[in-house]
């Protein structure tokens, strides 16, 4: 193990941490503040996601301050430990705060992946044949979930070795891949939608419903990279495992925080953005009065000359 690298991604680990909460609070306040916009009309959804948003804050505020804790403990109140910094680090990994802090940001995966399958079933019209495998792997992930904080959970328990290490690993394993898969299919059936609105409407008005934000916050990109950054380097034994978990864990509740905040807006992708032919139907509605009266214009003009 190479003290260095551990520590020093720790460390800068915290330090994204920390600056990733404060955009996770400027986000919450903003959705807050959409959300009581009298301007907007409310759905009966609208008090649902502010309560999610409440609690996944909650967590995501937990799994910080037990990583700044345990930052805390480390470097400075026991810097002096016998075998030095790090012997104090991997003594205390199961420490009652880091269980906390394990059973929070469980949680909170369980959270987000539930919103992924959520929106999944949206964008796909509602199709539950697509939810079957992200189902499956939501369910098997909570059984792993909870073994593996079983795992980690006494006194010796270690996260990156031994059974707690091969729990987590697919534990892992099974929730980066429901990212995976839930990210692929609202991708691909947005970029569907995209190409077909393109080919009907015209490359302008396909540009006002479906960009490239749009593509990255529907599908939570960045949730799914983080996830696979992190499996990769902790499978093969990586000490900057620790780095890409603490930022895999902070986009598990900025990307859906950024999701709720455009479907409070009315911005996000919804059953009716999926019905290109109704925006053909509304697209050339608008412009048949226009055509009409430049068909009854020409009429008249011929009539009078003949």
């Amino acid at each position: 193990m190479s003290d260095a690298l551990l520590q020093n991604s720790f460390y800068i680990g915290n330090v994204f941490n920390s600056i990733l909460y404060g955009v996770e609070l400027v986000l919450y306040f903003n959705t807050m503040q959409a959300y009581l916009d009298k301007q907007l009309e409310h759905r009966p959804s609208d008090k649902f996601y502010m309560i999610f948003s409440t609690i996944i804050l909650l967590l995501i505020t937990i799994f910080v301050a037990t990583q700044l804790l345990l930052g805390q403990e480390t470097w400075i109140i026991n810097a002096g430990y016998p075998g030095g910094t790090l012997a104090y680090f991997v003594a205390h990994l199961s420490v009652w705060y880091q269980t906390m802090g394990s059973v929070a940001s469980i949680l909170l995966q369980l959270m987000t992946d539930g919103l992924l399958i959520h929106r999944c079933f949206t964008v796909w019209l509602r199709s539950y044949r697509v939810l079957i495998v992200p189902c499956c792997l939501w369910v098997s992930s909570l059984v792993f979930g909870i073994l593996d904080l079983i795992a980690i959970g006494p006194p010796n328990g270690n996260f990156y070795e031994g059974l707690a290490a091969r729990v987590g690993l697919v534990y892992f394993s099974l929730t980066i891949g429901l990212n995976v898969i839930t990210t692929c299919l609202i991708c691909g059936r947005i970029m569907f939608y995209a190409k077909r609105m393109r080919n009907d409407l015209g490359l302008e008005v396909s540009k006002a419903y479906f960009t490239a934000v749009a593509i990255i916050v529907e599908s939570a990109l960045p949730y799914t990279l983080f996830g696979i950054a992190f499996l990769v380097s902790f499978g093969i034994g990586s000490e900057t495992w620790i780095l890409f978990l603490s930022l895999y864990g902070m986009f598990t509740c900025i990307s859906p925080q950024i999701l709720i905040l455009r479907v409070v807006r009315r911005r996000a992708w919804s059953v009716e953005t999926a019905q290109p032919t109704a925006l053909v139907f509304a697209t050339r509605s608008a412009t048949a009065p226009h055509t009409t009266s430049e068909t009854e214009s020409e009429t008249e003009t011929g009539n009078s000359v003949v």
